[in-house]
């Protein structure tokens, strides 16, 4: 008999506890030198090309709004790449986040070998990207949480092996 694989669905950054996998959850990180006040500021703060763009969005109320001016941005006013370059930035965004508190990267670890997910409620083109949506979509936020969670993972192993040595 085949195991059913478990789901950890998450969405909303105040559920406990795996609203702290939403990237506005609110948690500070320091990524390439500047502090953040959530991994979404972490991000978004890589698409704008102009230094003005990123303030104005890194000045936004919270980070939900953050989130939706960040998506509404002209064309001209995104840098270019982006489309190519948002994953390694999303990746190198979560690393920090997971690496720089303990109890994150447990709570990421205490999942075990579950599928995450990051469901939305609302049926768009970045929801379906970052998540899904009635079941369909991409889910690359949860993609990118798993790939972590596993190297994680294998970094604990790894530095196991070498206290044991």
């Amino acid at each position: 008999m085949a195991e059913v694989e478990q789901e950890i669905r998450f969405y909303r950054a105040s559920e406990k506890p795996y609203g702290a996998f939403s990237n506005l959850y609110r948690r500070e990180i320091e990524f390439e030198g500047e502090r953040f006040a959530t991994s979404e500021h972490a991000y978004q703060a890589g698409k704008p090309r102009k230094p003005e763009v990123k303030a104005w969005l890194m000045a936004a109320p919270s980070p939900a709004l953050l989130a939706m001016a960040a998506h509404g941005l002209y064309y001209w006013d995104v840098s270019p790449g982006w489309s190519q370059k948002k994953f390694d930035r999303m990746r190198g965004v979560l690393r920090a986040k997971f690496t720089q508190h303990q109890d994150l990267r447990d709570l990421l670890l205490s999942t075990g070998t579950a599928r995450l997910i990051e469901t939305a409620t609302v049926d768009n083109e970045v929801n379906r990207l970052w998540g899904e949506v009635n079941g369909k979509g991409k889910n690359m936020l949860g993609e990118l949480l798993m790939e972590l969670r596993a190297q994680l993972r294998s970094d604990g192993a790894e530095s196991g092996v070498r206290k044991a040595a």
